[in-house]
């Protein structure tokens, strides 16, 4: 219900946007395109990275993994970094020469721990080609973000859709024609810089009947 609302809304601005421009010589411009993309499930997936300095893949969402985590662990110090990848070639995609209007990321806060204060996150834009997770992808140097952004996630988020503004994303994602939408969820440690923090969230990526409700969902208003 929340994503179809989600939904009326941006094509009601889109189109709102549209009927102030200039018209098209010999009629009105076309209206916008409100494109729904989830997530591949079989290549989302987190990398954790424990004290010791060990890494830990996972890559795929089954029956036994219905989730991907983000941010330090507080009872552990373990440090997990999430990737979500949304295809945008094929049915239901993005045109490689479509302009970008709006973008947003919709995802269901499943866990937040501690169950205190505010947990900023960063998401960068990335190019994972081909799409298999290794260890090396953790580091922000060896795949470096093309674009970033910063947000906070906060208590009453907990089992709620979270809507992220990532037009920016999107439209560089465009500009350099990735075949894919792919981000990476850490913690934003630049917004607690000198100090120490921990905090960790769970983002829903279920493979059940509800994932068209609860994953990942990435709309794409385009003309």
């Amino acid at each position: 219900m929340k994503r179809t609302f989600l939904a009326a809304i941006m094509m009601f601005m889109a189109v709102a946007l549209t009927g102030c421009g200039d018209e098209h010589e010999g009629g009105h411009p076309p209206p916008p395109i409100v494109t729904d993309i989830l997530s591949d499930s079989v290549l989302d997936g987190d990398i954790v990275q424990n004290p010791s300095g060990v890494f830990t893949v996972t890559q795929g969402m089954t029956q036994s993994v219905q989730s991907v985590f983000a941010g330090i662990d507080p009872a552990t110090g373990a440090e997990y970094r999430a990737f979500l990848d949304f295809p945008l070639t094929g049915s239901g995609g993005v045109p490689g020469n479509a302009n970008i209007e709006s973008a947003t990321l919709d995802i269901v806060i499943k866990g937040i721990q501690p169950l205190t204060g505010t947990i900023p996150i960063r998401i960068d834009l990335v190019n994972l080609q081909p799409p298999t997770l290794v260890a090396a992808n953790f580091s922000t140097t060896s795949l470096a973000a093309l674009a970033t952004i910063t947000i906070p996630i906060f208590q009453t988020d907990l089992g709620k859709h979270v809507f992220v503004d990532v037009t920016s994303l999107m439209s560089e994602a465009q500009r350099l024609v990735l075949p894919n939408f792919q981000i990476r969820i850490l913690l934003d440690f630049a917004a607690v810089s000198g100090s120490a923090v921990s905090g960790r969230i769970e983002i829903d990526d279920t493979t059940g009947a509800d994932r068209g409700a609860l994953a990942p969902l990435l709309q794409v208003t385009y003309f």
